[in-house]
């Protein structure tokens, strides 16, 4: 049963809770069959993205076996054979689809599918594919958080995907530039991703720095955009930049210094930028809650 569990990377469910940032802004929290909602809807992409992961194992099996970490995986280490792992994996998937297309919204199970064949695309082959591999992981994490807003009902606004889809796409050049960091030589980094064997310093961190502005600047349009009004004051978002400018920068510097495997690590271990998005998250629910409250009140 642990070797199951480890197939299924448990602790990567934490890029899922990007599900919650539709139901969160359409203020759609407030009563339980949102809730439930929102909830089914990260199992079943847990369900999924866990299923890939397994799927990905029996495929990179023999190259993992080689891997100093990946070695330890159970598919690679023998102590789940491939025909099981791709059976749990047909399992898994199974189990996320149906609870979508019984529990959610048509809409939401199509998001589901096509980041499943999103996914195994990546798995297939375009993860060595350079600048496109980190495309397809930001992608990915824009259908999640497109299929949450879907879950309860919430019009997806443009900037808001755009702003996902670039901060994605800044976080995914930053794991880049900690794998490539935390190896001595490019040999060293081919082994643990083929990509690596392109990607070079100097172009990730210019790929880092360009999509770092991009993400700031798709902010800023999603915070002043008058097109699509949320039930709350999302203009006054604009008075959070200090923070979303200071946790940008420290993430571009983390990746850089090789110290954190990738952009979980950095979440789960770095204080500073954990209380930047804890400290984020706070003053945008006083923004979001402060205009429910007065909406509650009859103030306006």
């Amino acid at each position: 049963m642990l070797d199951y569990l480890q197939l299924m990377r448990c602790r990567e469910w934490i890029k899922n809770l990007v599900v919650f940032v539709g139901p969160i802004l359409g203020l759609k929290l407030f009563d339980w069959t949102s809730i439930w909602q929102a909830w089914t809807c990260f199992f079943a992409f847990c369900l999924v993205s866990s299923s890939s992961y397994a799927i990905n194992d029996v495929m990179d099996r023999e190259a993992d076996a080689r891997h100093p970490l990946k070695r330890k995986r159970p598919v690679a280490r023998g102590a789940i054979s491939p025909a099981a792992a791709l059976a749990f994996g047909v399992l898994l998937v199974v189990a996320g689809m149906t609870l979508s297309l019984r529990l959610l919204r048509m809409e939401v199970a199509d998001l589901l599918g096509a980041y499943f064949i999103l996914i195994l695309g990546y798995s297939s082959g375009f993860k060595k594919r350079i600048i496109l591999d980190v495309i397809i992981i930001a992608v990915g994490f824009v259908l999640r958080a497109w299929a949450g807003a879907e879950a309860v009902g919430v019009a997806t606004s443009p900037w808001l995907i755009a702003c996902t889809f670039t901060l994605c796409l800044f976080m995914g050049f930053g794991k880049r530039r900690c794998e490539l960091a935390a190896f001595e030589n490019v040999e060293q980094a081919t082994e643990h991703r083929a990509t690596l064997a392109r990607y070079t310093p100097e172009l990730l961190n210019n790929l880092t720095s360009v999509s770092a502005g991009i993400a700031i600047v798709t902010f800023l349009l999603y915070t002043l955009d008058p097109s699509k009004p949320p039930p709350f004051p999302k203009q006054h978002l604009l008075y959070t930049l200090p923070l979303v400018v200071y946790g940008v920068f420290r993430f571009a510097m983390l990746a850089q210094g090789g110290k954190y495997n990738g952009p979980t690590e950095i979440v789960l271990k770095d204080r500073p930028f954990a209380g930047t998005i804890v400290l984020w998250g706070l003053i945008a629910a006083c923004i979001v809650l402060g205009s429910k409250i007065r909406a509650l009140a009859g103030l306006g």
